[in-house]
C-alpha cells in the first residue's frame, strides 16, 4: 500500500499555484470567448501555434482535456466549463486590484489626539469631527481636557496632534491660529438671592461670594474677566476654583457663589431656568481661543486633514462668523 506523507499532501496546492503560469488562464478565457484558436491568436496578437501550445500546457497542468476541438467542432468539456467559471472570477478579482489599491491610497486613516481647554465649545470642532467621521470612518480619536497651560505643553511635547485653548503666553516653537472668540458673563444659580432679579446694576455684585476658573487672574488666560472684577471693584471673595467648566458650572448651580461662564455655553441653562444672567449685560469680556500646532510634529494624514480644515476656516471666514454669540 502506498504511504502518503501528509506534509507533502499539504504542500501540493502550494506547489501547484507556485508552478502555474497565470497567463495561461487569461489565454484560456480568450480562447473560450472567441470560440476558436485562430481568432484567439488574432485577438492576442500572437501566432496560432503559440496559442495551441498554451492550451496544451494548461491541459497538462490540470491533467484533463478542457476543449473538444476538431474540424468544425469546438466545445468545452465539463472540466473546461468549470475552469472557465473560475477563471472569470479570478479575472474579475485581478481587475479590481488597481481599484482596491487606489481606494486604499485615497482612504484616510490614523489616530488624532486633541487637547482642549475645558470650556472649548464651538461648532467648528463639532462639525469637523462629524464630517471627518462620516467621510473617513477609519480615523480614531482621543480627546482630553486640560488647563490651557497643559494643552500648550502637550502640543509642545508632540503628544497632542493639536490643541485648542486660551493663550496667555506664546511659545516661539508653536504656531497660533485665532480660531474663535467668545464672551463671558456672570451667572448665579436658583438658590442665589439675585436669581430672577431684572434690571440689576454691576454694583449689585460687589462683595458677593464668587467661584472662578483657575486662570481667572490678571496674569493668566482669563485676564479679561479678572480685569472686569478690578474695573468695577467688585471685591469678591473667591470660595471655589476649578480648571474645568463643568465644575465651575456645578458650583454656580449649587449656590456657592456667582461665576463667569462663556455666554453661548451658559445660554441653554438660562433658557431652562437653571442659571440667571447677571450684569454687565453690555460689552462683556471677550476671550480669544486659539488653535495650537507644532510645526516640528510629523503628522499622519488624519491629523493633517483636520488641521488644514481649521486653518482653512481661519483664513477664509471672517472673525464675526467665528464669534459666539454672534457679534
Amino acid at each position: 500500500m502506498n504511504h502518503i506523507n501528509p506534509i507533502n499532501a499539504e504542500q501540493q496546492p502550494d506547489r501547484f499555484t507556485a508552478n502555474l503560469d497565470w497567463n495561461l488562464l487569461r489565454t484560456f478565457i480568450v480562447i473560450v470567448e472567441e470560440g476558436s484558436i485562430t481568432r484567439a491568436a488574432n485577438r492576442l496578437l500572437r501566432g496560432q501555434p503559440a496559442i495551441s501550445l498554451a492550451l496544451q500546457r494548461l491541459e497538462q497542468e490540470f491533467g484533463t482535456r478542457l476543449i473538444d476541438r476538431g474540424r468544425g467542432h469546438f466545445a468545452l468539456t465539463a472540466a473546461g466549463r468549470a475552469l472557465y467559471r473560475e477563471c472569470l472570477d479570478i479575472h474579475a478579482g485581478i481587475a479590481k486590484l488597481r481599484e482596491a489599491t487606489t481606494l486604499a491610497q485615497s482612504e484616510i486613516s490614523g489616530h488624532v489626539t486633541i487637547a482642549l481647554a475645558s470650556h472649548v465649545i464651538t461648532p467648528l470642532l463639532d462639525d469637523l469631527l462629524g464630517r471627518t467621521y462620516r467621510a473617513h470612518p477609519r480615523v480614531t480619536y482621543r480627546i482630553h481636557s486640560a488647563t490651557s497651560a497643559n494643552v500648550a505643553a502637550a502640543v509642545q511635547d508632540r503628544t497632542a496632534s493639536f490643541g485648542i485653548c486660551l493663550v496667555n503666553r506664546r511659545f516661539p516653537d508653536l504656531d497660533y491660529g485665532h480660531l474663535y472668540r467668545e464672551f463671558f458673563g456672570f451667572y448665579c444659580g436658583p438658590s442665589h438671592p439675585l436669581f430672577g432679579h431684572e434690571g440689576l446694576g454691576v454694583e449689585a455684585l460687589k462683595g458677593l461670594d464668587a467661584v472662578s476658573f483657575e486662570t481667572d487672574d490678571l496674569n493668566d488666560a482669563l485676564r479679561p474677566v479678572a480685569l472686569l472684577r478690578r474695573q468695577y471693584e467688585l471685591d469678591q471673595r473667591i470660595v471655589g476654583r476649578s480648571s474645568h467648566l463643568e465644575e465651575v458650572r456645578r458650583m454656580i448651580l449649587c449656590g456657592l457663589g456667582i461665576g463667569a461662564l462663556p455666554v453661548h455655553v451658559a445660554q441653554p441653562d438660562v433658557e431652562q431656568g437653571r442659571l440667571w444672567r447677571l450684569p454687565p449685560y453690555d460689552d462683556p469680556p471677550a476671550v480669544d481661543i486659539y488653535l495650537l500646532t507644532n510645526p516640528r510634529k510629523r503628522l499622519n494624514r488624519a491629523e493633517k486633514l483636520m488641521i488644514d480644515a481649521f486653518q482653512d476656516a481661519i483664513a477664509n471666514s471672517p472673525l464675526a462668523e467665528r464669534t459666539y454669540p454672534s457679534a
